[in-house]
């Protein structure tokens, strides 16, 4: 029997184990700024390498310049709805929007390295004629096409208001965040192919950030923790990979249609594996931005998928790199290529954390300087080759 005494005991150390528990998910008292993906002290070491001319970071600055994103002439094209079907089909401001968010990110950090003012006041007349204009996103890659330009649109406004710091149309950026972007991917997509709700989640813990929304960066790192051991495979997870929940995918037949008909499991395959390497590409990138994201804001994302990323990434580059797929594995061949998507989680895994990944590190090299997919992904050689902070 217990005793009053005890029982108000036993309700005082559950009180005090709540906070505990609880924080391991929780987002920060205090957020960290700018720090979407790239933080001041990782922005402060390339600008440093830039300015010495060191490699690989001044070529890929100096492909950054020369590229359309860094354009002084470039001219927004800002829509009140943009409409995107599968594959960008039709495509009534896909392009124009994922385009001019990259863009107002290119001249972000062009502006942090050079500190020439023209390249802030441009980033700025790009975000400010969207958050004029957009409504909402329609058709059926409503979802991936809002994720994908609210992957690209923190970024830039994180070192524009936190850097740059004039900037008298943020709070109206902000609710263009909060009000078109955030309720489009902020709930995920189980049934989906995995990139898709990896970068919704991506898309969303940036804006939490920017928007310091403890709730909405909570609801992101949660639904991540779902989505990723049922992206990428591990052997510990038992004989069929772990499913989304919510999905309705729960018996084997199911499973191994949802992982392209596949049906032999090993360490690091990942769900779209043998749909094709590009897909695959963009569901790894957009996990290692929300883990990097995480970092700067205190959270150590990297250690809980360490795992599944290096492996996930050591499989996929071991073929790219040139040795034959098996014929147990897609049928003996794979489509497409990764694309620039491994410099954040190499530098992450083997800079940081000390994992040797020769594939990796080979495919990462190979590919230096690392550009932009002209989705959600831009210059990673520059901002996180070999960057310790």
């Amino acid at each position: 029997m217990v005793t009053r005494s005890c029982a108000v005991l036993i309700a005082l150390l559950a009180s005090l184990l709540v906070p505990v528990t609880g924080s391991v998910s929780a987002a920060p008292a205090a957020f960290v700024h700018p720090g979407v993906v790239v933080s001041r002290p990782q922005l402060d070491f390339v600008r440093a390498k830039v300015q010495a001319g060191a490699q690989p970071w001044k070529l890929a600055y100096d492909r950054m310049m020369a590229s359309k994103y860094a354009d002084l002439n470039r001219t927004p094209k800002p829509r009140a709805v943009v409409e995107c079907g599968s594959y960008s089909n039709p495509n009534y401001g896909c392009t124009d929007e994922r385009e001019d968010a990259i863009a107002a990110y290119t001249l972000s950090l062009a502006w942090y390295i050079t500190r020439d003012n023209r390249y802030a006041t441009k980033a700025i007349q790009i975000m400010d004629a969207w958050s004029a204009t957009i409504r909402d996103h329609t058709n059926s890659n409503a979802p991936l096409q809002t994720a994908w330009s609210a992957s690209s649109w923190p970024k830039a406004a994180e070192i524009i208001k936190h850097v740059y710091g004039s900037w008298p149309n943020s709070g109206r950026f902000g609710t263009m965040l909060r009000n078109v972007y955030l309720p489009e991917i902020q709930n995920g997509r189980a049934n989906t192919n995995g990139n898709w709700e990896l970068s919704m989640m991506e898309g969303s813990i940036g804006i939490a950030v920017f928007l310091e929304d403890r709730a909405a960066y909570d609801k992101a790192i949660s639904i991540f923790r779902t989505r990723i051991p049922a992206y990428i495979y591990l052997t510990t997870d038992g004989s069929l990979p772990k499913t989304p929940p919510g999905s309705g995918i729960d018996t084997r037949s199911e499973i191994i249609s949802y992982w392209q008909n596949q049906s032999t499991f090993v360490d690091g395959l990942s769900q779209e594996t043998c749909r094709d390497f590009t897909h695959t590409g963009y569901g790894l990138a957009a996990a290692a931005h929300l883990a990097e994201t995480a970092r700067h804001q205190g959270q150590d994302i990297w250690g809980e998928i360490k795992d599944r990323m290096r492996h996930a990434w050591g499989l996929h580059t071991k073929y790219q790199n040139g040795e034959p797929v098996p014929s147990w594995l897609c049928g003996g061949s794979y489509n497409q290529s990764l694309g620039p998507t491994s410099e954040v989680s190499f530098n992450a895994l083997n800079t940081r954390l000390g994992i040797a990944m020769a594939n990796t590190q080979a495919y990462t090299e190979r590919m230096r300087p690392q550009g932009t997919d002209n989705l959600f992904v831009a210059w990673e050689t520059l901002t996180h080759a070999a960057n310790p902070a």
